[in-house]
């Protein structure tokens, strides 16, 4: 476990941006309210404003360092019900829904291709926040919670710690002493939240007194809980549930594709675009 002295010494960026490197390559929460997770408010119109700083890697016995994880999930709905689960290759494991949007993928049918991509799984990231301000609940500020987002505002961390100008420095966002404040920034474009507008601040510590910033530290959440393969159906029980949502007994089906020999764009990823909508959509979908 890394010590706080330890932790300020820890200036490099090296360990995120080979994470980054590696999730680039590809790699083959639950419904009930959990009050450790933080969420902006938007106003009528649906916009909204925040400020959060991403913290560092929490004290957690058995924690891998990485101050986040990544989660797929599946939300859609067949003729059988809803289908709403987590998706095994969040853990790193083969994953039939998956495997049958690869087939449908696969199978040169366009029709096929639709459905595929209305199945698709949900990319959405959770760390560790302390939140700075927030109008709408004031009592959130100086608190640590959990924060679940998409694509689109890692994507904003991602540049940070890999600028892509050279006139521009990185950035590791999480680090306590030389990371920014993040200026949450939310719009309502076409009835999604909107997160274009977002941006990191300049570069501060998150308190200037750093017996302040341990006790930050060690009020951090655990984050390899949302990866427990526990809290995962196994493969045969998901398998069962997509046929009966589906309908897929005795229904001839596509030709299967292996994912792995296939290749990543088998697994129909979300788009950049539409990420951030999918983890909205999928958030309305756990609420019902």
């Amino acid at each position: 476990m890394v010590d706080f002295k330890s932790l300020k010494a820890k200036s490099s960026t090296d360990k995120l941006t080979k994470a980054l490197e590696s999730m680039s390559k590809g790699q083959s929460g639950g419904n009930s309210k959990d009050d450790r997770l933080w969420s902006p408010e938007v106003d009528k119109a649906g916009n909204g404003y925040a400020v959060i700083r991403f913290l560092d890697s929490p004290q957690v016995d058995g924690e891998d360092g990485m101050p986040w994880v990544q989660v797929f999930n599946h939300g859609f709905q067949g003729p059988g019900g809803w289908l709403i689960e987590n998706c095994l290759t969040s853990i790193n494991q083969k994953c039939p829904v998956c495997e049958h949007n690869s087939s449908l993928w696969n199978s040169g049918v366009e029709t096929n291709k639709e459905i595929a991509r209305k199945q698709k799984r949900k990319l959405s990231y959770i760390a560790n926040i302390l939140v700075v301000k927030d109008a709408a609940h004031p009592e959130n500020e100086g608190k640590v919670f959990l924060f679940k987002f998409g694509k689109k505002i890692f994507d904003k961390i991602k540049e940070k710690l890999e600028p892509q100008f050279e006139d521009e420095k990185s950035v590791n966002p999480f680090n306590f002493w030389q990371g920014a404040n993040f200026k949450l920034k939310i719009r309502n474009v076409e009835g999604y939240r909107n997160y274009d507008k977002s941006e990191f601040d300049v570069v501060s510590p998150v308190d200037e007194d750093d017996n302040k910033i341990e006790k930050i530290w060690k009020s951090e959440h655990s984050l390899k809980e949302f990866l427990n393969p526990k809290d995962f159906k196994s493969y045969d029980e998901l398998k069962t549930k997509l046929e009966r949502v589906l309908n897929l007994a005795g229904a001839s089906k596509p030709r299967h594709v292996n994912v792995e020999e296939a290749g990543e764009e088998a697994i129909v990823e979300p788009s950049l675009e539409e990420d951030d909508d999918n983890l909205s959509y999928f958030n309305k979908l756990a609420a019902e």
